[in-house]
């Protein structure tokens, strides 16, 4: 198969795996994908995930790889507070979690962290729409919150809670303290309540 016949088919996607290919031509020859990512015409993303390198213009395209090369898994943690403001910082890595093993990868669209939760706890997103209308899955403010207290336990006292720099604004106004407790009576930890309580006492909530 001669690549811009290949292109034709495959560019709307972005972002495909062999699976998506494989159902579109049962025999297709895997060696053209590595040669094609030799001459720069595809970007490989991780094992049998590849995409096409324009991709990596369109807005939040490194949001959309994260849900698609490891999955189960929704972008959380860092990530998702950098997302709706709560925190000032840049994230360079993508933080997501996931019901799967902790995992890292690197590639040209960015870096991407995974973080493992027990399936009981992986619930608490939405999904949103991208420029192009690709689906997100993204961890309400809320849930965000949560898995980093429950993940990070170091944040425990007043101090490290300070050091997390969140945008009490946010936490006093759109932050919903509501959810963020159904959220909680769901986990059903002690120790996570401990830290929302320091962290709801630290705003005045």
């Amino acid at each position: 198969m001669d690549y811009l016949t290949f292109r034709e088919r495959m560019s709307r996607m972005g972002c495909f795996n062999i699976n998506q290919l494989q159902l579109w031509e049962k025999d297709f020859d895997r060696n053209n994908l590595t040669r094609w990512c030799r001459k720069g015409l595809l970007v490989k993303l991780r094992n049998e995930f590849y995409a096409f390198p324009e991709f990596r213009q369109v807005p939040d395209a490194s949001r959309y790889v994260a849900n698609l090369i490891y999955s189960p898994s929704y972008i959380s943690l860092h990530s998702a507070l950098a997302f709706y403001g709560m925190i000032p910082e840049e994230v360079v890595q993508v933080t997501s979690v996931t019901t799967l093993r902790t995992a890292r990868f690197e590639n040209p669209f960015g870096s991407f962290h995974y973080q493992n939760v027990k399936t009981p706890l992986y619930f608490g997103f939405e999904i949103k729409l991208m420029q192009d209308g690709r689906g997100l899955k993204l961890a309400t403010p809320e849930k965000a919150l949560l898995d980093l207290l429950y993940l990070y336990p170091f944040y425990n006292t007043e101090q490290e809670m300070e050091d997390l720099r969140l945008d009490g604004d946010y936490l006093q106004g759109e932050f919903n303290w509501e959810r963020m407790f159904e959220y909680l009576s769901i986990i059903g930890s002690k120790a996570l309540n401990r830290r929302v309580a320091i962290l709801s006492k630290l705003y005045g909530i």
